[in-house]
Parts: structure tokens; sequence; C-alpha cells
């Protein structure tokens, strides 16, 4: 069964791990919602849907014609992924009356443990960088990318609506973009006069709708893009999330917070934090993506 961070995090009788799992999904729209399935070993093999089977009408006596599904074997790797905490023992003894400087740091280093994995959502490429997972664009299926010109263009409400009818089966759970595509998107529904929707999610926060499909913003998605001659172009994706569609992939029990402990060349206490994790699409018709997006 497939778990969000935030699930995973109510399960947890750590309080550490539960701090620093809601540090790492506080403001991350990805994180929130993307659910993780438990896998044991350092990878899984699956099959991914290309052709999907037909049916058909037939006449009494007619022969019928067999048609099954064609899928192609995909294999995703977990990959390592964390950082060290190191905590001054001085620190600890002469400070904590003021702030506990033992939360603070781990808090900080679960933000780039957050950040990073972000970032490899976004741009992941493992056959440049064989030590991190492949991100959407990697993922994301030539026939599934939709493009806004030859040299890019200005963000249209048709486009938008084209990318989100190609994803199949259903609506997509997101709409991932970076604060300029948001602004221009916020542009375009007043100037045909209307307005986002908007409501509190269930983590408190102020979310935003487009055909009640949630906005999710990246700091990673970049607005300088190359697109023909153009090199002011963003991306906007819109995909599907859980088991069959796109879904994160961790080992037994999730992210791990290890306290290492004092360190022999310092006056000072170690805390890792450690996620063997990746990332997998199911079925390449729940994932798409608009490039050439232009201010």
């Amino acid at each position: 069964m497939a778990l969000t961070l935030a699930e995973a995090a109510k399960l947890s009788n750590d309080v550490l791990v539960t701090g620093v799992i809601e540090t790492i999904i506080k403001d991350s729209p990805v994180l929130q919602r993307l659910p993780f399935i438990e896998i044991v070993g350092n990878g899984l093999t699956y099959n991914r849907e290309n052709v999907a089977p037909s049916a058909g009408f037939f006449d009494v006596g007619d022969t019928w014609t067999e048609s099954t599904p064609t899928f192609t074997q995909q294999t995703v790797a977990l990959k390592i992924m964390g950082g060290d905490a190191d905590i001054d023992n001085f620190l600890i003894a002469t400070r904590s009356n003021i702030q506990d400087v033992e939360t603070a740091v781990v808090q900080l280093k679960a933000k780039a443990v957050q950040q990073l994995f972000e970032q490899t959502f976004v741009t992941g490429d493992q056959g440049t960088f064989p030590k991190e997972f492949d991100g959407l664009d990697e993922l994301c299926d030539p026939s599934q990318t939709i493009s806004m010109g030859v040299d890019g263009g200005s963000l249209t409400l048709d486009k938008l609506d084209e990318l989100i009818d190609a994803v199949q089966g259903g609506k997509p759970e997101i709409l991932l973009m970076s604060r300029r595509s948001r602004r221009i998107l916020n542009k375009l529904a007043r100037s045909s006069g209307s307005f986002l929707e908007a409501e509190r999610d269930e983590f408190g926060q102020m979310l935003q709708f487009y055909d009640g499909i949630p906005l999710g913003i990246s700091d990673y998605i970049a607005d300088d893009q190359t697109v023909g001659t153009s090199s002011d172009c963003s991306t906007i994706y819109a995909f599907q999330m859980g088991e069959g569609a796109l879904a994160g992939l961790t080992s037994p029990g999730g992210l791990h917070v290890e306290r290492v402990g004092s360190l022999e060349t310092k006056d000072a206490t170690r805390t890792r934090i450690k996620w063997y994790s990746s990332l997998a699409l199911f079925n390449t018709v729940k994932l798409s993506r608009l490039i050439g997006v232009r201010p």
C-alpha cells in the first residue's frame, strides 16, 4: 500500500522522525501528496503499460479476436540521499536554555533533504548523474509533451486545457509550475473575467485550483529554459499520483533519522538523516508536460 509522508508521520513513534517529516512536507506540495510504495530490496522491476487492450461487437458464430495490452519492463533502483548534522556539544551545554540547538540544526538538514528531493523530482537525470533518480523531465514520454511553439509562446488557457486532457484516465491531481507561470495563469484568469478558486488544504495552507485541479509551486522549475531560439521558457507539469500512475519508492520504514553519536575528532554529536528513495511512472499517459511557456 502506498502512503504519503504525512500519513507515515502519524504512524511513527519517534518524535524526532515525526518532526523531520513535518519539516520536509511543510512547504512542499509534492511531498505533501505524493504516495510512496515501500519495496524490499534495492529496486523495483515493473511493467509499464504501452497499449491498452481493445474490445468489440460480434455476431453469433463470429470468430472472436484476441487483444491484450502490451508492456515495457522497467527497473528503478533506490537511490541513497541524505546528510549528516553535527551539533557542537559546547553549544548544547551553554545555549540549550535559549533554544533547542539540536532541533534547529536537524531541521535545517531536513530542509536540505527536501530541497534535494524536489530538485531531483523535476530535473533528475540518472543517465548524466548515476547517483540520482530520473525526474519528471526524463520520465515524461515524448508523446505526452505539448509545446507552446517552435520558439515557445505565451501561455493560453486553451493550451493549459490541452495539457490537462493529455492526462488520461481521470483529471490530473496537480498542476506543477514555477511562480512566474502561476502569476501568468492568475493574469489570464482575471483577463477572462474570473478568478482561480482558492481554499485551505488539509495542511492549513491556502491552495489555488484551476478547473478543480490544485496548483503546486516548485522553485526548481526553471524560467530560463531554451526552446528553439527562446531562452526564457518554463514548463508546466500535469500528473496523477499513486499506484498505477506516478509514485515514489522507498525502503521499509521510509525516511530515517539516525543518532550516530559522539565524534572522535571533535567535540560534537552527529545525527544522520537518510532516505533510500526513487520515483516510478507506471503508465505514461498519467504524466504530461507543457514546454515553452514564455512570460
